[in-house]
């Protein structure tokens, strides 16, 4: 999908062009700032070629990237930047979980270059900022640090939704009893958050290695760089809340695994407790069962009721004990 934005009357204007004959339709001018290419096909990426004098690679979105190419510029003039953005599984209408998008830009003459995968988030809400407030953008350099503004405000956003989720979390491992059904669901939520909680980590990072390079650039003109600095330091804020998270993650981990082995526990006492207490009877058994001359239970009428009596003491008698102690509570 290959749309093209262009600045009217201080606004961002989208336009669509996805079929062949909207691409030959496409008018001249007035020249776009921002040229926002999902999953494009090569006749897409032949009109960007033809149209703005603009080859982008087949591997520009590889996974297994160089880290030193991730930020670079040729000698044309091409600024490249490849950067991670976070979807919450919340967020995502197909279902799947949260994970970080690759999105490689590239700043040419005047134009944004956006190319990736998948529809994200703070996309959509940039795109949404920019058609109702008026003079939010003035050049593609304003595109992408919106860009990454939204995308710490998305993180944020993010953060938020896992404190709710972990005090729910929370409520469950202290104020329940937690038994083996309880404890995985649990277990199976907290991962979930500490995935989310690494992915804001890692994106909130990248996010602050393409701003430390475009500040180093020197492109950024005296508000574009303030601007970049104020981003910086909201990134900064993020840094303390998912330390935090981890630490509060990693306590009701550890109290959910307690109560787990508290109730494993509790059946190795069960069997412990029979153990010790079928021991007697079973010494009462061996003694009777011996080989003697003279055998009670045949040369004593009262000798198998005797036998078994003193077998059900000899039970009754630990279990008495262990009650008085409490090792049955």
């Amino acid at each position: 999908m290959l749309n093209v934005f262009a600045l009217a009357n201080g606004r961002l204007f989208q336009e669509e062009i996805d079929s062949p004959e909207a691409r030959a339709a496409a008018p001249a001018g007035p020249r776009p700032v921002w040229v926002d290419l999902e999953s494009p096909t090569p006749e897409e990426k032949a009109w960007v070629a033809a149209r703005f004098g603009l080859a982008i690679p087949d591997d520009i979105i590889d996974d297994d990237l160089e880290e030193s190419a991730r930020f670079y510029e040729e000698d044309n003039g091409e600024l490249h930047i490849r950067s991670d953005f976070l979807i919450d599984g919340d967020d995502a209408p197909d279902g799947k979980p949260s994970r970080n998008v690759r999105v490689a830009f590239i700043l040419f003459e005047g134009v944004l270059f956006s190319v990736h995968d998948e529809d994200l988030p703070v996309f959509r809400l940039l795109r949404l900022r920019a058609r109702r407030i008026p003079a939010l953008i003035e050049d593609a350099k304003d595109v992408l640090l919106k860009l990454y503004d939204a995308d710490a405000e998305y993180s944020a956003d993010a953060l938020e939704g896992i404190y709710d989720n972990l005090e729910r979390v929370s409520a469950r491992v202290l104020k329940q009893d937690v038994d083996d059904r309880v404890a995985a669901e649990i277990l199976a939520a907290i991962a979930k958050e500490e995935d989310l909680n690494g992915r804001i980590r890692r994106n909130v990072m990248d996010t602050r290695r393409a701003l430390s390079f475009l500040m180093r650039s020197r492109k950024l003109g005296a508000e574009q760089f303030e601007e970049a600095r104020q981003i910086l330091r909201d990134i900064d804020s993020l840094d303390s809340h998912t330390a935090f998270l981890f630490d509060k993650i990693n306590f009701l981990m550890d109290a959910t695994v307690g109560f787990i082995n508290i109730n494993q526990n509790k059946i190795i006492k069960i069997f412990s407790v029979a153990s010790v207490a079928l021991l007697p009877p079973t010494l009462i058994a061996s003694v009777y069962g011996m080989n003697f001359q003279a055998m009670p239970e045949l040369q004593w009428k009262y000798g198998y009721p005797f036998a078994l009596g003193l077998m059900v003491a000899s039970v009754a008698a630990p279990f008495i004990y262990f009650l008085r102690k409490g090792w049955l509570r």
